[in-house]
C-alpha cells in the first residue's frame, strides 16, 4: 500500500524504479540543488523503508543517466545539468545568434492551442484528444530574417509559455526558471526548397534551398517536451560539427 514516503508496495513497478522516480522529482524541483550531496544510503533506506540493494540500484541508474555523480571520499552529489544535443550543446536560436555577437529578434506569426497536428502530438507522446500549443515565428539576426520556426509543446508547458511575450521569449530559459530541465534532444536535418510563402517571409526567391531541422527534446524524466521544426536560409546558416578519431 501507499505510505508517506511515496512508495506503493501494491504497484506493479519495481521498488528501485519508484525510488528513482522520486529522486528525479527532487532533482527536477531543485529540492536537491546542483553540486550538493544527497542523503546517505543509510538515510534513504530509512526514509523509504527499503533495502540497501534497492537504494543502490536507483542511485546507480541516476549516475548512468548523468543526474548524479559519485565523489570518492565525499558521497554522491547532484550533477549540474549540461544541455547536450546530438550535434553539440542543446541551445535555442537566440543563444546561437548571441554567441555570434548578433542581436536576435522574432516576429510572432501564430500562437494557439490546437487539437489538430496529429504528427506533432504523436512525437510529443500526448493523447490524440489533447491540446498542444503551437508557436510560429520568423527568427531574425541583426534584422535579417534567418529562419521560420514552428514549435509545439504539451498543454501543461504551453500554459507556462503563453504567459510570456513570445516575440522575445527564450523558451529554454523560461522552462529552466520553472524547474523544467532539458536533458537531451534528437535532431534530424534535411534539405528542402522554399515555397513562395516561405520565401516572402525570408526575403529570398521561391524554390531556393532551405535547411530544415526537426528537434524532439526530452526532459529529465525522458519524456518529450518540445517538438520544433525550423527552416533556415541555407545562405545564412550552417552547422559546424567537430569529429574526432
Amino acid at each position: 500500500m501507499m505510505v508517506e514516503n511515496g512508495i506503493d508496495t501494491n504497484k506493479n513497478i519495481a521498488l528501485y524504479q519508484q525510488v528513482k522516480d522520486i529522486l528525479i522529482r527532487r532533482i527536477q524541483n531543485r529540492i536537491w540543488e546542483p553540486n550538493t550531496l544527497i542523503p546517505t544510503e543509510q538515510d534513504l533506506m530509512k526514509e523509504f523503508d527499503v533495502s540497501r540493494t534497492t537504494i543502490r540500484q536507483a542511485i546507480s541508474m541516476l549516475v548512468q543517466d548523468g543526474l548524479l555523480e559519485k565523489r570518492q571520499g565525499k558521497g554522491t552529489i547532484v550533477k549540474p545539468q549540461q544541455l547536450v544535443g546530438s550535434l553539440g550543446r542543446l541551445k535555442g536560436f537566440a543563444e546561437e545568434v548571441m554567441e555570434k555577437g548578433l542581436t536576435p529578434h522574432s516576429k510572432l506569426m501564430r500562437v494557439e492551442f490546437t487539437e489538430a497536428l496529429y504528427e506533432e502530438k504523436l512525437n510529443l507522446g500526448v493523447p490524440e484528444d489533447s491540446r498542444i500549443l503551437i508557436v510560429d515565428r520568423v527568427r531574425f539576426a541583426d534584422g535579417m530574417p534567418i529562419a521560420l520556426e514552428r514549435s509545439c509543446w504539451p498543454e501543461h508547458i504551453g500554459e507556462i509559455l503563453i504567459k510570456h511575450d513570445l516575440n522575445s521569449a527564450k523558451f529554454y530559459e523560461i522552462l529552466e526558471h520553472n524547474n523544467i530541465i532539458l536533458k537531451r534532444a534528437k535532431e534530424k536535418i534535411s534539405a528542402m526548397n522554399a515555397t513562395i510563402y516561405e520565401a516572402d517571409l525570408l526575403g529570398i526567391r521561391g524554390g531556393e534551398a532551405l535547411l530544415e531541422m526537426s528537434r524532439l527534446s526530452f526532459g529529465i524524466d525522458d519524456k518529450p517536451i518540445e517538438y520544433t521544426r525550423t527552416k533556415y536560409r541555407s545562405d545564412q546558416y550552417h552547422y559546424d560539427i567537430e569529429l574526432k578519431r
